[in-house]
């Protein structure tokens, strides 16, 4: 069956989180039998009237805090007599009876006004018209607490763009608001989140997540109609044979100039579109109490939760915020358990002990004062060891940044090479790229994060670095910076640089459930951790620059942060390559705005990494001591 992916995966995941029960097997007939609701339009300091959906329990014994979360993905079902099947982050705290708030954000669906992608934040306010989503967030709670029965708290959550708006709600926080969770929030989509990283293109989910999410919106503003309807099963022919990207602007696909995708693409470099809607430059002087969620396998916004939880740190002495991160792909967390993932087995629900444990405790503690929350500082799952870890700064203090040096005959090692003269060269062809994955489907495999990369490692233009067998575990706790010493013959080129768990031959995964077999591992190349650099901004995203024909330069790969043990045995593998392709869109190798080049300009380069005494291209890898 062809995929439709007019509609990006992570709006797929966030509303069957927001529609589909969980856990208790909570239902809509539950929800109204315990639950009152109302619509209504909140209106805002400018005049601008936002649509929100309010449940209030109908026990009236008590006085409950507010919940709420603000989002572009609507508030549906609409209609006062249409219930949702779960209220809340999860079904404990629904069943913990709160008031759950739901409202669409400015501009989407039933709400007035014009959406801002990623609304700039204005941090000195001058007028009423002076608005952003940390002031419609203050008017939505001045309105509720002035007319639900509250006990004076708020709390906010939201995954992914919702995740954006609980952050967004942090600088000059309503005084009522005390305990906020971005989860995989978007922070800037420029650096790591969406819509580029570190200048590069994320092709396949843009194309898709835009086709439909910023359509024409319907007479009673309920839903959108797509720009187009694009349907394949595989995406890399799809996009090989689709060619330029100048094709989609034309009438056959995004056909409004104003469209989100237009904007998008008309700003290829990190200027003050990009720039005013990195929300982590606002977050001084927070007040509530902050847990951020994120998950090692989040395809789409595993930087935004990891930079909010430092830019909070470095900006505001004295905050009270916490960092969690899990085994988990975009908002995994919320689904009813989770013990696997890809070829990993986790041993145990890790959903079970983050709901009850971490996200239950901490809104009933800081919202109704119920219990204790001494979750320590930073909390993350150890992938390779299977073990939640605590730490009371991140990255810990006992994480040093080690040197790996790339070496001829394809060697990683500590030891700085001593050559006068290596170096390994590749061709990078734009008409034969990289795939992402070894899968062949339309959507985005979820899983290529940890996947098994022996189908890039057999291809030519695909450079491997592996250590010897590892005389004991070896454990990474923290960002990964690869610094590689390059030249080509074109004038731009892309660098994509993964870290990679090889397992030993003959190793083999014990089936973990009855009728399950054992998975065989030998010479697995599970991916751990990989990240995507476009050459031209290697010294600044602002001000592109061209390669100079066969001159050295080095080029600086930032990778997200990652904690995993490598165990005895195994072996630490680096890949080098110039394609990614479809999830990143192809790179012509030449110095040009990608969006307006013809076929001919798309060329091949071959590019040369050096891995001598003067030139030591090498990754630095946070090694646990």
């Amino acid at each position: 069956m062809k995929k439709n992916i007019t509609v990006c995966l992570f709006l797929i995941i966030i509303t069957t989180l927001c529609g589909k029960s969980q856990n208790t097997a909570a239902d809509t007939s539950w929800v109204k039998n315990n639950y009152q609701k109302l619509e209504t339009y909140i209106v805002m300091r400018d005049g601008v009237r936002l649509f929100t959906s309010i449940y209030t329990p109908k026990d009236t014994s008590q006085t409950y805090p507010i919940l709420m979360q603000r989002t572009p993905y609507s508030v549906r079902p609409y209609g006062s007599a249409a219930y949702r099947q779960r209220l809340g982050p999860n079904a404990l705290l629904m069943r913990e009876k709160y008031i759950f708030v739901y409202q669409d954000a400015r501009g989407r669906y039933k709400s007035e006004g014009k959406f801002r992608e990623m609304t700039p934040a204005i941090a000195d306010k001058k007028s009423k018209q002076d608005v952003d989503e940390s002031s419609d967030t203050y008017d939505t709670i001045e309105w509720l607490l002035k007319n639900t029965k509250n006990n004076g708290k708020v709390g906010q959550s939201g995954i992914s763009f919702p995740g954006f708006y609980s952050t967004a709600s942090l600088p000059n926080a309503h005084p009522a608001l005390v305990a906020v969770s971005p989860q995989a929030p978007m922070s800037d989509e420029f650096i790591g989140d969406d819509c580029y990283h570190n200048g590069a293109f994320f092709l396949m989910d843009n194309f898709g997540f835009y086709s439909g999410f910023d359509g024409p919106k319907s007479e009673n503003g309920e839903s959108y109609k797509p720009f187009f309807n694009a349907s394949y099963n595989d995406a890399y022919q799809y996009f090989l044979d689709f060619g330029p990207l100048k094709k989609a602007n034309t009438e056959a696909y995004f056909s409004d100039p104003n469209s989100i995708w237009r904007q998008t693409v008309a700003h290829p470099v990190y200027d003050e579109f990009w720039q005013s809607r990195n929300i982590k430059n606002h977050l001084k002087n927070i007040k509530p109490a902050v847990l951020i969620v994120g998950g090692w396998f989040d395809a789409e916004d595993l930087y935004g939760a990891l930079k909010t939880y430092s830019a909070i740190e470095k900006q505001s002495p004295g905050n009270n915020s916490r960092l969690v991160m899990g085994p988990w792909t975009h908002g995994g967390w919320a689904s009813p358990s989770w013990t696997s993932f890809a070829n990993y087995q986790f041993g145990a629900d890790v959903n079970k002990y983050f709901q009850e444990e971490i996200e239950t405790r901490f809104f009933n503690f800081y919202l109704k004062g119920k219990g204790i929350f001494s979750l320590p500082e930073v909390t993350v799952f150890e992938t390779g060891s299977n073990q939640w870890k605590n730490y009371d700064i991140w990255p810990p203090k006992n994480s040093q940044p080690t040197a790996y040096y790339l070496d001829a005959n394809s060697k990683l090692s500590i030891a700085k090479p001593t050559s006068a003269k290596s170096a390994t060269t590749y061709e990078s062809d734009p008409a034969r790229p990289v795939p992402y994955t070894n899968v062949i489907r339309g959507s985005r495999n979820n899983e290529y994060m940890a996947e098994d990369q022996r189908f890039a490692s057999r291809r030519p233009d695909v450079l491997t670095f592996q250590t010897d067998s590892l005389p004991e575990d070896l454990t990474l706790t923290g960002e990964i910076v690869a610094n590689l010493m390059v030249s080509m013959t074109g004038s731009d080129a892309d660098f994509i640089v993964k870290v990679i768990d090889v397992w030993p031959a003959n190793s083999v995964l014990p089936a973990v459930q009855e009728g399950q077999r054992p998975v065989q591992m030998g010479g697995y190349q599970q991916m751990v951790r990989a990240e995507v650099l476009r050459g031209k901004f290697r010294n600044s995203f602002s001000k592109p620059e061209p390669f100079v024909k066969d001159k050295i330069e080095k080029v600086t790969v930032k990778l997200n942060e990652t904690a995993h043990t490598f165990k005895k045995g195994h072996r630490i593998m680096v890949q080098v390559q110039s394609s990614w392709f479809p999830l990143v869109d192809r790179n012509p190798q030449k110095f040009m705005n990608i969006f307006e080049a013809d076929e001919v300009d798309f060329q091949k380069s071959k590019i040369t990494i050096y891995h001598d005494a003067k030139n030591s291209s090498h990754i630095l890898l946070p090694v646990l001591k």
